[in-house]
């Protein structure tokens, strides 16, 4: 069978129906230069059983999992078996918007000599009924080429289901990582020099629910507070000079209500706080964490001074 263009890879784990959803959305492309690739985390033999259902309607790849390999294990798994030039990876419980989406993300791929492509989408909340669109403006764009440390201000690329990613073996999502795994992701590919192109259409719905790891992460210390001083030491202390990056952990210890540096370490193994953190926590003490989380003004004027404090030191 020759090489298809496209690897949609798809790390299932129950939910059969977002997985009918999604392979009802692939059924209908226009584009058939692809193939199907779904590794299976579930503890059972429902979606082994279920996928049959579409296994002559494209080429396809089932693969379950001796043992669950979680997030983002799993996605890596599809990754491996992908034999497309280009990776498509979508969780279950997204969906292409329209029968041309993978049409739009091909054409990008062949007429591009970037590595990395991605769309805009539109985020589709399940319990509420209520869906708000993103598309990367062309001055986001911009700002995101000069330093893709922007992204510390506003993730820009959404969930991996909105990306291709050319198949060179090179890249992997850390393991080590749940709650930032696609944005340590996008930075990593981003910094080493891979150009991208970003499709001013959304072409892909992301499924929004109680579920999901983002929702499950938010707030919790335990999670976010290892994964984001993970992240800091990848990126290295000298990136709290770029003002969104301090913004970005300014806003974490406040979210998280850190006081003091025990409630830091608890949680974190043999890591050494950089003088800057400490700062961090020091003037969120002093001026009060509780009216900079309802003012946000007051917040970002304190904030500024720090950074501004912070940024002379490390010139000097």
């Amino acid at each position: 069978m020759k090489q298809p263009l496209i690897s949609i890879c798809i790390p299932a784990y129950k939910r059969i129906s977002f997985l009918k959803r999604l392979l009802d959305s692939v059924a209908e492309q226009s584009f058939r230069d692809f193939e199907v690739i779904v590794t299976d985390d579930s503890p059972d033999m429902e979606v082994e059983l279920f996928v049959k259902n579409y296994t002559e309607r494209f080429p396809f790849v089932y693969f379950r999992n001796q043992r669950p390999l979680g997030s983002p294990a799993n996605w890596n798994k599809a990754i491996q078996l992908a034999s497309g030039s280009w990776i498509k990876i979508m969780h279950d419980d997204d969906w292409f918007a329209y029968e041309d989406s993978l049409l739009k993300f091909a054409r990008a791929a062949q007429n591009s000599t970037s590595t990395f492509i991605f769309s805009g989408f539109e985020n589709h909340d399940l319990e509420k009924g209520s869906y708000s669109r993103f598309i990367i403006s062309s001055l986001e764009a911009f700002l995101l080429r000069r330093n893709p440390l922007y992204l510390f201000r506003k993730n820009l690329i959404g969930h991996p289901s909105t990306t291709l990613i050319r198949n060179n073996r090179a890249y992997w999502f850390d393991e080590k990582l749940k709650w930032v795994v696609d944005f340590e992701f996008y930075i990593r590919l981003l910094k080493e020099g891979n150009r991208f192109v970003a499709i001013k259409e959304p072409l892909i719905h992301i499924g929004i629910g109680e579920e999901q790891i983002t929702k499950l992460a938010f707030r919790n210390p335990e999670i976010e507070i290892p994964e984001n001083f993970y992240l800091f030491t990848i990126l290295g202390k000298q990136s709290l000079r770029n003002i969104f990056v301090y913004d970005y952990y300014w806003r974490l210890l406040r979210n998280l209500r850190i006081k003091n540096l025990e409630q830091i370490n608890c949680y974190l193994s043999e890591q050494l706080i950089p003088k800057s953190i400490e700062t961090m926590i020091r003037l969120q003490r002093i001026f009060g964490q509780k009216s900079m989380s309802q003012m946000g003004l007051y917040s970002k004027s304190v904030m500024l001074f720090g950074y501004i404090t912070q940024y002379f030191k490390t010139s000097s």
